[in-house]
């Protein structure tokens, strides 16, 4: 199910407020409610792949109750393995046997696996809990409490990535009903926000974006077509994705719950180890606890500094896709962390506006890596990029929407955050309330009045 549908936004969402406030003083009760709520959001779009996701939840709390009784370490270690293999067979299977049928020169087919929706981001979450369970910072919890905290259905398909300690505590708070009509109008004012972004500013991008990445597959991009598809799905990934977690925030509002914080202005940072602070932040922080660290972080030397930041961002590349591109994506960003590191040490500091123009053309390069189908369609691009294919200046018909990509851009660059707009300031003002109503019913009519693409970390 979509957040952004009619579906959702008219029939699930009102019924599941409506009853999980109805049983507001029966703690045990609207928990349960909640987790059926989550089940059914998830299996919507399968709902045969609703006991794998029951599986994964009941084998990790299983373990984590058997680590209590015997304190093995292996124990540990054997659920995250088997929480790795979950997800190498859903969603790298047919990755892993087409690599390894290409290196012997013969041909693989495709076994069409279902990848299930959320796998990585649900799978992330319990990882981390077995990864604290073992190292004596993560109680034990039961079963209810830590089956809604998996499968809360606001951050379930493309997180905030949660962390147990920033959720469960959360469930032993009493509802207060004084507080109600703050939480719902923030967090409707959040889910607005979200639904914006991706209808209007996201989708406009995609209409860009996807068109001129479809024709490289077939004719070398012009020049200006070239930079204005890197530019378009630039715009494109982060207002769908910062879309989705504005959302995700908003509705755990609605129901009394505070999500983690996944975005702060990306594109205004002035250091690739200052984009991956604000890009994405409950991954970047994933990785660095569980990854980067342990492989030695910066308490070994520069050298052993920028192997740990590469190799974390290789699987960072691998864990958003099943494809060659993902991962050189992923080497690209470890690439600029190790020699941004090693900028560092010299003392030396780049110009504000020079830092951050610098960082900009890295990661907008980047994108084209992340979007492009393979190698031959990046290669392409890249190459139109630098004039390798000529310098024509000819357009494409897209002029209508250039004046929505401008302005998207802006509203990335300048001025307050969504978070900083809707969760510090006052709501408590007719002139809010009356504009926010009509934007949510222009939304709701504008998702109903045609085809709007699913969210892009869907695939991941």
């Amino acid at each position: 199910m979509l957040f952004n549908s009619q579906l959702f936004l008219l029939v699930f969402l009102p019924t599941t407020l409506l009853a999980y406030y109805a049983c507001r003083d029966q703690r045990v009760l609207r928990e349960w409610l909640l987790i059926l709520a989550s089940l059914i959001f998830y299996g919507y779009w399968e709902i045969r792949l609703v006991p794998l996701l029951l599986f994964s939840i009941a084998v990790n709390w299983l373990f984590s109750q058997i680590f209590l009784r015997f304190q093995r370490r292996v124990l540990v270690v054997l659920g995250i393995v088997l929480n790795l293999a979950i997800i190498g067979v859903f969603k790298y299977a047919d990755f892993f046997a087409g690599s390894l049928a290409w290196l012997a020169g013969s041909e693989h087919q495709p076994w069409n696996i279902i990848l299930p929706l959320g796998i990585s981001f649900f799978t992330f979450q319990q990882i981390s809990y077995l990864a604290d369970r073992q190292k004596g910072t993560a109680p034990q919890y039961g079963f209810r409490e830590y089956c809604l905290y998996v499968s809360f259905f606001p951050q379930l398909i493309a997180g905030p990535i949660v962390r147990h300690n920033e959720f469960i505590p959360q469930l032993t708070a009493v509802i207060d009903r004084a507080m109600l009509a703050e939480r719902l109008s923030r967090g409707a004012a959040m889910l607005i926000v979200g639904l914006i972004k991706k209808v209007v500013l996201a989708d406009t991008a995609g209409r860009i974006a996807d068109p001129l990445f479809s024709a490289a597959a077939t004719a070398p991009l012009s020049f200006v077509d070239a930079w204005v598809a890197t530019f378009a799905f630039t715009i494109q990934i982060y207002f769908d994705f910062s879309g989705y977690s504005d959302m995700a925030i908003g509705l755990a509002l609605m129901f009394g719950f505070t999500l983690p914080v996944n975005f702060n202005a990306p594109y205004r940072a002035v250091s690739i180890q200052d984009f991956w602070r604000r890009w994405h932040i409950t991954l970047s922080h994933f990785l660095r606890d569980y990854l980067y660290i342990p492989l030695g972080g910066n308490r070994f030397g520069p050298a052993r500094q920028a192997l740990a930041a590469i190799a974390t961002m290789f699987l960072g590349g691998l864990w958003h896709g099943a494809g060659w591109t993902f991962i050189a994506w992923g080497m690209w960003h470890g690439f600029g962390l190790a020699a941004n590191a090693g900028w560092r040490r010299t003392g030396r500091r780049l110009n504000p506006i020079v830092g951050w123009a610098v960082t900009m053309l890295f990661v907008m390069l980047s994108w084209v890596l992340f979007r492009a189908a393979d190698f031959g369609d990046a290669a392409s691009i890249l190459q139109s990029l630098i004039g390798i294919h000529g310098l024509s200046l000819a357009w494409g018909s897209y002029e209508a929407n250039l004046a929505m990509l401008v302005f998207a851009a802006l509203v990335a660059l300048i001025g307050p955050t969504s978070q900083e707009s809707v969760l510090k300031y006052s709501f408590a003002r007719p002139w809010v309330a009356g504009p926010a109503a009509i934007a949510f019913v222009l939304l709701v009519i504008e998702v109903g009045s045609k085809a709007h693409p699913e969210f892009i970390y869907f695939q991941f």
